[in-house]
């Protein structure tokens, strides 16, 4: 392929901490995608309207070429696109909003388990920590997978991991070593 890069798959990687949000979206099974586009077509389709828009936008299309598929080849256009690197923004901040508006009883359950301020809803009120203590970090885990879908719950862990710059060593090395938290 002339001009494209290929993407190392996730689990073969040495390093983690370079991971992007289109590297996430090409490991991520492509229900969990599917999954967060209709809750945005449920709950909150102007956000699914602009994304479309954006993303269209990005690939020099109007939305219009996008709204006329099948929701199904809307569904694979829209997660072709968000593996895009020049899409890597959008994506990064799609899948934000539905972890904030969506999963905020799991972003709490996280943030209350490895002790970060927050809402009560799952959004940070004070600094990110600089380090994250690996018993709280497991302990957190344990409890996410119990109660949580283990693919949103190793979606989350990923974002999360993107919030700092280089990462959390300890998250790091607890996605690459914990066999439960796989995104496909």
């Amino acid at each position: 392929m002339l001009g494209k890069k290929a993407v190392e798959p996730l689990e073969s990687r040495p390093d983690t901490t370079t991971v992007k949000a289109y590297e996430i979206y090409t490991a991520v099974d492509p229900a969990v995608v599917h999954s967060m586009l209709d809750w945005f077509r449920a709950h909150d389709r102007n956000v699914y309207k602009s994304a479309v828009a954006t993303l269209a936008q990005a690939r020099k299309l109007r939305a219009v070429f996008v709204q006329k598929k099948s929701l199904q080849d809307q569904y694979a256009w829209i997660l072709k696109t968000l593996q895009m690197k020049a899409c890597d923004t959008i994506g990064e901040h799609l899948v934000q909003a539905w972890l904030m508006a969506g999963h905020q009883e799991m972003l709490a359950a996280f943030c209350d388990k490895v002790g970060i301020e927050h809402d009560g809803k799952g959004s940070v009120t004070g600094e990110l920590p600089e380090e994250i203590d690996a018993a709280k970090l497991d302990a957190a885990v344990d409890e996410l997978l119990g109660r949580f879908d283990p693919k949103v719950v190793t979606l989350y862990l990923r974002v999360f991991n993107l919030q700092k710059f280089g990462g959390w060593p300890t998250l790091d090395a607890k996605l690459e070593s914990d066999e439960r938290l796989k995104l496909a």
